[in-house]
């Protein structure tokens, strides 16, 4: 009995992951290095691993080899050991060859910034075809890394004119993954038309897509407006699928959701948070979110207030915006978390200054009324055209 109950008590294994952040030695961001490597290490939970230690290095440039210095090297390496690390993660895409250096180097799993987040893409995705969209982006950023999964194979090699078995491995993995990525481009694209024929028949009322950074309080916001039962929790990329809801503006009010006449009514839209460094597999993967922001009417772009680095991340989604490659729609700037913002009024101030139609909110506590009144300043005249 007593071993039964000590079988049953057993937790899961949680890796204990090693964070690597450089800077390039001139470069304005460097003084963001330690808010970068703690966005990492909120990745690194989000991805189920715990963070046992970091290390930073400011460099002229990576290095071709290791991305790193042969001393950093080194100290990982003694920082793994010491805190029985079984993960290195760096905060910047490596190359293959360096992805596999570091390995033979730090005898140790390693992994990027795109890695991690394709992991928790995967781990999140709920709907068809944000799992289609994953896969594809987790094949894409594969195919070239395979050599990483064939090493020790490849030591077996034979004389000339033989090839050894892990290269065999490869060559036919690579033919398997082109296919299979060939074949959701192919789903995809279904997906997407079915999607544009969705769109058509909605109802003729204006589309608001919420977009913004990854965790800015998108979901929080579109529950607070519409009462809806959707994912609200304090972690990167908590919810991956769109979600659409109707509401009416009442006035500045609290919002109601339901059926009724056009006057006054909009249709929300949640989408996928953006993210600094976001794979790019990703963003062409995800055409879904991308098309309903795109098609949309207004785009409200919901920061939060309380980052300290917000305007980078202002700065992050409006890059990914551009790459839209068309005119945006009108914009609305939503600053959400306002109940944790200090000195209130010289934020607002601030930020006025720049953004002269931006919004103050906060989600947590149901203050949306000025969001609604700019949202209905922006949407009177889709209602005088309908």
């Amino acid at each position: 009995m007593p071993r039964i109950r000590q079988l049953l008590d057993l937790k899961p294994v949680v890796e204990r992951a090693i964070l690597v952040g450089t800077a390039r030695r001139g470069d304005p961001a460097a003084s963001r290095l330690e808010e970068h490597l703690a966005e990492l290490a909120r990745l690194t939970d989000t991805a189920g691993a715990e963070v046992a230690g970091r290390m930073v290095q400011r460099v002229a440039a990576p290095t071709p080899r290791f991305f790193i210095g042969p001393g950093k090297v080194t100290q990982v390496k003694a920082l793994a050991d010491d805190t029985q690390a079984t993960l290195v993660i760096f905060d910047d895409d490596l190359s293959p060859s360096q992805g596999r250096n570091l390995e033979r180097a730090l005898e140790r799993r390693i992994m990027d910034r795109s890695e991690v987040i394709l992991d928790i893409f995967a781990t999140r995705a709920r709907s068809k075809e944000a799992k289609l969209e994953v896969e594809l982006a987790q094949l894409e950023y594969l195919l070239p890394r395979l050599a990483r999964m064939w090493v020790h194979l490849s030591r077996i090699r034979g004389g000339i004119g033989l090839r050894g078995p892990g290269e065999t491995q490869i060559e036919t993995d690579r033919r398997l993954i082109r296919r299979k990525i060939s074949r959701l481009r192919r789903e995809l694209e279904r997906v997407t038309r079915h999607r544009h024929v969705l769109r058509q028949g909605r109802r003729a009322i204006p589309t608001v897509a919420l977009v913004g950074y990854t965790n800015a309080g998108k979901s929080s916001l579109l529950k607070a407006l519409t009462r809806a039962d959707t994912l609200v929790d304090d972690r990167l990329f908590a919810t991956l699928d769109t979600l659409t809801r109707e509401v009416v503006l009442d006035g500045g009010g609290s919002g109601r959701s339901g059926r009724g006449g056009r006057e006054g009514r909009v249709r929300l839209v949640d989408t996928v948070g953006f993210i600094r460094k976001l794979p790019h597999h990703l963003v062409a993967s995800f055409g879904a979110t991308l098309e309903e922001a795109r098609d949309a009417d207004i785009l409200a772009h919901v920061i939060d207030a309380s980052h300290p680095d917000w305007e980078e991340q202002v700065e992050v989604v409006d890059g990914v915006l551009a790459g839209l490659g068309e005119t945006p729609p009108p914009i609305v700037h939503v600053f959400n978390k306002m109940d944790l913002v200090a000195e209130t009024e010289l934020f607002r101030r601030r930020v006025l200054a720049g953004y002269p139609e931006a919004a103050f909110v906060s989600a947590a506590t149901g203050e949306t009324a000025e969001f609604q009144l700019r949202l209905e300043a922006l949407v009177s005249p889709f209602a005088k055209l309908a």
